[in-house]
């Protein structure tokens, strides 16, 4: 179980760098294809607005403004549960900075949260959890 568990780790670290590569680039260069990432019953919440579906997601990134994503850091990890009936599935977080380009490219950091899972020889996103930092005030 053991070795089994660190190939598993190990294969999510590789799958969540060439997935993220290919999210952040759709994202900042060809918003038109994001529907094309999720399941059709995905769920995304974005600054706490939540959309279902995978239609109703690519209707609300056409309507966010442009912006260019830097990753900083990612972590990934296998979800090894009887739930997930033996699909390989991951759990991937993501964080760094983005710019708005409404808003005179403005730098914001912000941390993100897939659950992504394997459909035929796809991974396709399950769940999507976006979240800008704001500054605390001391």
């Amino acid at each position: 179980m053991e070795e089994d568990l660190k190939s598993k780790t190990d294969q999510a670290c590789r799958t969540a760098e060439d997935f993220i590569k290919l999210y952040y680039d759709s994202v900042d260069k060809r918003r038109y294809l994001m529907s094309r990432l999720y399941m059709d019953d995905a769920t995304l919440i974005w600054n706490g607005n939540g959309v279902k579906g995978k239609e109703q997601i690519q209707s609300y990134w056409t309507e966010l403004p442009a912006t260019d994503h830097s990753v900083v850091s990612l972590d990934a990890q296998p979800i090894i549960a009887p739930s997930v009936s033996g699909q390989l599935s991951f759990l991937v977080r993501v964080s760094g900075q983005v710019k708005y380009q409404e808003q005179g490219f403005s730098v914001k950091s912000f941390n993100q949260i897939f659950l992504v899972t394997a459909m035929k020889d796809r991974w396709k996103i399950v769940s999507d959890c976006f979240r800008t930092q704001e500054a605390l005030d001391s």
